[in-house]
């Protein structure tokens, strides 16, 4: 592997292995094994744990903005952008049964640590708070904006840290459609009456 490669491919192995076995848990060892390179070749990368830690939020900052502009582009409003958000839990429903939110999970961890990246750990948190803020701010609802920002993202934590611990699956379907059921009666109902005159648009 040539050099960028190799670095890109321990910040991805990390990843996945702080989000299945936790940042403390996770050595050197365990991503220089998960991808077979050399430790010269890890360390000549990396010299800490704690840098790979910085990449890795790094990493998932620039993912995050990156779904989050997807989101903004293929739906046609705030209302359908914010069902975007509460369906992730649907695609992401295997994982989040095994191991929990990976973002709630990290900051948890680094909180429980009072480790130095926990800041920057929080701001996975702040970029979901300030974008679905922006949506119920669009939806008319800007006084409230930020305290429906703030109550989406605890939900969504509350089930999947209950999901996890129950290790059921069927209970984020069920808590997803309550949460679909409250988007509606937010906004009145229009969200639905938009997707229906979307997809007949669209044929």
């Amino acid at each position: 592997m040539n050099d960028p490669t190799t670095r890109d491919a321990i910040v991805d192995a990390a990843d996945r292995l702080f989000y299945e076995n936790g940042y403390e848990h996770t050595s050197f060892a365990d991503i220089a094994d998960a991808l077979h390179i050399s430790r010269g070749n890890f360390y000549y990368h990396f010299k800490t744990k704690d840098e790979i830690l910085t990449a890795v939020i790094d990493a998932r900052l620039s993912h995050t903005d990156k779904v989050l502009a997807r989101w903004e582009a293929e739906a046609q409003n705030p209302a359908e952008r914010i069902r975007r958000f509460i369906h992730m839990m649907i695609a992401n429903r295997a994982d989040i049964k095994r191991y929990g939110c990976p973002v709630g999970t990290l900051s948890a961890e680094m909180a429980k640590l009072d480790h130095a990246a926990r800041g920057e750990a929080n701001k996975l948190f702040a970029l979901f708070r300030t974008w679905l803020g922006r949506q119920f701010k669009a939806l008319g609802h800007g006084a409230d904006a930020d305290r429906l920002a703030m109550h989406l993202l605890a939900r969504s934590q509350g089930v999947a840290t209950l999901a996890s611990a129950f290790r059921d699956e069927q209970f984020i379907k069920q808590e997803v459609a309550l949460m679909d059921e409250w988007l509606e009666k937010l906004t009145g109902g229009s969200s639905r009456h938009q997707r229906r005159a979307g997809r007949k648009a669209a044929h």
